[in-house]
Parts: C-alpha cells; structure tokens; sequence
C-alpha cells in the first residue's frame, strides 16, 4: 500500500531535490504462502537494497577525494588476492 504525503507542497519540494530519492520495498504474500516466508524475503530484497549502507553513509559527510582513495585502496587490496590466487 503506496504512502501518502499529506502536505503536497512538502513532496513537490522533496521530488524538487536530487540528491535524495524515495524508495519503497512492495512485498507481494502469496496464496498459500505464509508469513516467515514472505519476511524472509522482505528482509532479503532490503538487505540487497543496501539501505542501512545508505543511512550510515549519509550520517556525515565524506570528501569525494577519501571515497576515491578509499575506492583505490579497495581494488589494490582486490588486486592483490587475485595474483596471490593464481600463483
């Protein structure tokens, strides 16, 4: 069931704004499928969805240049499994 904003001047400026987008996970129950089975798969597509990664990310601000450096740190660590794999 989609959520309704109340105040319509709030989602106009809200939709205005870039920077954040609305997401809503839609869980269909299936007939004769029970109800562990369909949170089972809610939590699944949230997880997936990366949503707390999301939140924690936005909690404080970090420079573009730290998320590249830390993005290069990354594929070197990557990098470096991989040849230690292969030989």
């Amino acid at each position: 069931m989609p959520v309704k904003i109340k105040n319509r001047n709030f989602a106009l400026q809200f939709k205005k704004c870039k920077k954040y987008t609305l997401y809503m996970l839609i869980i269909e129950v299936k007939n004769g499928e029970s109800i562990d089975q369909a949170l089972k798969r809610y939590k699944r597509k949230f997880r997936n969805a990366k949503v707390m990664k999301e939140l924690r990310n936005r909690k404080q601000f970090t420079k573009p240049s730290v998320e590249r450096r830390h993005e290069v740190l990354k594929a070197v660590y990557k990098e470096e499994k991989v040849r230690e794999g292969l030989i």
